[in-house]
């Protein structure tokens, strides 16, 4: 049954009519749009690199060699995608799956940023939102590479999802979601303090959300919240913080006081950057303005202009002091009741801007900030999920009312942007190899190094391989694409694969692998764990595409 009756559409600004046809199918079933984005969205952006990526990216290569061994922690970072990578491996086998894994993640933010929309600016204004993000990189062409910042989307986005619903109707269904929101984002990665600083501060200094302390919500939540991330933080105690020392190594220390400046200023300007895009398809909300006062959005229908009696946030009218948790049926944020018309009427008070603006902005400035005090560097990558509500915040506090028109303007610019993004992904991976001679890693030829490895091996020795000793990149394309699926002992170093036991590597064999340095001498980091491997005669392998070959090293281990 549709949500409204269908606006007219203007034949001025009609356009093409697929467009306007689409307008008019957005107007009439919002939510079945957004369906048909998510389904439109994931589509594309799986089908996309299992197609061109003839190779898994670093990334993933390192999923599936960590994710096999099912520890409670590793090396570098929690193991939640690592897990859920060795997950899809074993029910599908396919390295479509990984991409098809990363795209769920993605469309499942995507849906708890609606889901925190709708009740405020409708189910169209929820869709312009999520339409307004989806013009970063972060949720379309990088994404691909499932990781560990793609895996940190969807409890990010639920962390605030949650927070508003706690804060504005106090049940404790809503705080048990936000403690698995924060539990889970710390298997996810450490980078979770970020986002529970900034939430913390809210409900100390906030006036209304400090009222919730008294009751038993975020203590629910805290307990919910230990309880899911403690065992990884006992593995974390007992292995005195093993993976912070990564953390500490790929965040460059201060130099000086300038670092202080620069490494901040420069982490903003990447986020800006970044978000071009986006604000090329808000664009139509600000510009032009609205020559008559703008329709608020606490309105009738899918929370744009409307035909009933509208009752404006923007009247100069104090608002009276409320109850920290209105009624489920009072007039707040969320509580919606048929008018005359028998439409949706949907409200915002100036609580939730102040939710919205801090969903949008705390996580992001709290980065900055710790970068300022720090001084550290950071990589713009880490970016990721701070920006997830910036698409609400505009909508909610956009000068003009989400007409027509005006959704017009934002779906085509939506649509400009995502299609640029594939063609620069096509022309990336299918055009540019033949003449930019760039090295890319998923043209990597793992699949030849995985079986002709394995086939000298069993020539060699007559039995499975079930070792490999290289670089997470060597070892673990080989490993991977190895009919044997061997072990990798990562650098040669038994630190960073505690859970191989030597002594059955050696009774077992193994084949070291090497592509860099001379491949006619083995590794002096190799030669130290496996002094007696027979070294074979190095070969070349052809790149997928485009041009260049891999020059392999390789020696046997033979079972002692």
């Amino acid at each position: 049954m549709p949500e409204s009756a269908p606006a007219a559409v203007p034949k001025s600004v009609a356009g093409p009519a697929l467009l306007s046809g689409l307008i008019g199918f957005i107007e009439r079933r919002p939510r079945a749009a957004f369906g048909g984005f998510l389904a439109w969205h994931f589509a594309v952006w799986t089908v996309l690199p299992s197609l061109l990526y003839a190779n898994l990216p670093l990334d993933l290569v390192e999923a599936v060699t960590y994710g096999r061994e099912w520890q409670l922690g590793y090396d570098k970072l929690p193991p939640l995608p690592w897990w859920l990578v060795e997950i899809m491996h074993r029910a599908f086998s396919a390295d479509a799956a990984y991409y098809a894994l990363a795209q769920a993640v993605v469309v499942i933010a995507f849906a708890f940023v609606f889901a925190t929309a709708r009740p405020l600016v409708g189910a169209a204004g929820a869709l312009v939102a999520v339409l307004i993000i989806d013009g970063m990189h972060y949720f379309q062409y990088t994404a691909v590479k499932f990781n560990h910042d793609v895996i940190q989307l969807p409890f990010w986005a639920l962390a605030g999802y949650a927070f508003h619903a706690a804060l504005k109707r106090g049940r404790l269904g809503h705080w048990f979601l936000l403690g698995l929101a924060f539990g889970g984002a710390l298997w996810a990665k450490y980078f979770v303090v970020v986002l529970a600083a900034p939430y913390a501060l809210f409900m100390l200094f906030d006036r209304r959300a400090r009222r919730a302390l008294m009751t038993p919500g975020p203590w629910l939540a805290l307990a919910v919240a230990l309880l899911i991330a403690a065992p990884h933080v006992v593995w974390l105690l007992q292995t005195d913080f093993l993976p912070f020392a990564y953390a500490t190594h790929r965040a460059a220390a201060a130099r000086s006081w300038f670092d202080h400046i620069v490494h901040p200023a420069f982490f903003a300007g990447s986020q800006i950057f970044f978000m071009l895009p986006s604000v090329f398809i808000a664009a139509a909300l600000v510009w032009p303005r609205p020559k008559a006062a703008p329709l608020p959005l606490v309105r009738r229908g899918w929370g744009w202009g409307s035909q009933g009696q509208i009752a404006s946030v923007y009247d100069n009218v104090p608002p009276h002091d409320p109850p920290p948790y209105p009624a489920p049926t009072s007039l707040h944020s969320g509580a919606r009741k048929r008018d005359p018309g028998g439409g949706r009427e949907n409200f915002c008070d100036a609580f939730d801007r102040r939710i919205v603006t801090l969903l949008a902005f705390g996580p992001g400035l709290t980065m900055i900030a710790l970068t300022a005090v720090s001084g550290r560097g950071t990589f713009a990558m880490w970016g990721y999920p701070l920006w997830l509500y910036v698409g609400l915040w505009i909508v909610l506090f956009a000068p003009a009312a989400i007409d027509t028109e005006r959704l017009t303007r934002i779906v085509a610019a939506w649509a400009g942007v995502f299609t640029i993004f594939v063609v620069v992904f096509l022309a990336n991976y299918s055009v540019l190899p033949y003449f930019d001679h760039r090295y890319r890693a998923v043209f990597f030829p793992g699949d030849e190094l995985g079986e002709t490895l394995t086939r000298q091996f069993h020539a060699a020795t007559g039995t499975p391989l079930r070792y490999v000793i290289g670089s997470m990149w060597d070892g673990g394309n080989l490993a991977h694409y190895s009919p044997d699926q061997p072990q990798v002992l990562i650098d040669g170093e038994p630190s960073r694969a505690p859970w191989i036991d030597l002594n059955d590597l050696r009774n077992k064999g193994a084949v070291v692998v090497w592509t860099e340095g001379d491949p006619s001498a083995l590794p002096a980091q190799f030669a130290a764990i496996a002094p007696s491997a027979e070294l074979g005669a190095p070969f070349d392998l052809p790149m997928r595409r485009g041009t260049g070959a891999v020059h392999v090293g390789w020696a046997i281990l033979r079972p002692q």
